[in-house]
């Protein structure tokens, strides 16, 4: 778990250094550092991929649920593991976040950051809305298919699955909705790609996504050197 992703202060705001510094980029840099967000509900598939392409492309991987589960080991929960975000345990931390908006600005604020360095994977629910260029790709699934990916993870049922995950989305987009205003999982607007992977199975996505970030990213990037 990136542990690292806490050093240091938080609290600058770096959404206006990102604009900036982007803006400026383009008149004084010969090419832009690459990043690349990978967004999608939950069982939608966007962790796998996005390790996968980071290990493809030799780039630093960074993941949101992780930065939030090292918070919530520091507040005293437990055992934040595979599938802990749907347990009653993740359900209470995510109403925590609800109440104390900070938890979520402070990682963003951080990604911001680690997104300025480049040549990065961000595994995040935010950084498409939030950071000024890279790639923003978004995985699409319905709520059934991802419980049933979700049900052979965590050795659930399928039932147990879903009623677990609505309630998770209900409470996640509530504080997005809350402390930037977008609505996760309906505002497509920052995305250049998006892949229904619905009747795919992990491979496939792979091999679609590498076939799009070769062309639309890393070919792109050769032509400016």
């Amino acid at each position: 778990m990136p542990s690292d992703l806490f050093e240091g202060s938080c609290k600058s705001n770096l959404v206006d250094r990102v604009f900036e510094e982007r803006s400026m980029g383009r008149a004084t840099r010969k090419k832009e550092p690459v990043v690349i967000c990978v967004c999608g509900m939950a069982g939608s598939g966007k962790s796998t991929l996005a390790k996968r392409l980071a290990e493809k492309h030799g780039l630093k991987y960074y993941s949101g649920g992780d930065a939030l589960k090292a918070l919530a080991l520091i507040e005293g929960y437990r055992n934040v593991e595979q599938g802990w975000w749907e347990s009653p345990e993740g359900l209470s931390f995510l109403e925590k976040r609800h109440k104390d908006l900070n938890f979520d600005k402070d990682i963003d604020n951080k990604f911001l950051e680690l997104a300025l360095q480049g040549n990065a994977i961000l595994d995040s629910w935010t950084m498409p809305w939030l950071l000024k260029g890279g790639f923003k790709v978004w995985l699409e699934a319905s709520p059934e298919r991802r419980a049933q990916r979700i049900a052979r993870r965590d050795g659930i049922t399928a039932e147990e699955a879903l009623k677990a995950l609505k309630s998770k989305e209900q409470q996640t987009k509530a504080i997005y909705r809350k402390l930037y205003g977008f609505s996760l999982g309906e505002d497509f607007d920052p995305f250049q790609f998006i892949l229904d992977t619905e009747n795919l199975e992990a491979e496939e996505v792979f091999q679609v996504l590498c076939m799009v970030t070769d062309s639309m990213v890393f070919k792109s990037r050769k032509r400016q050197k």
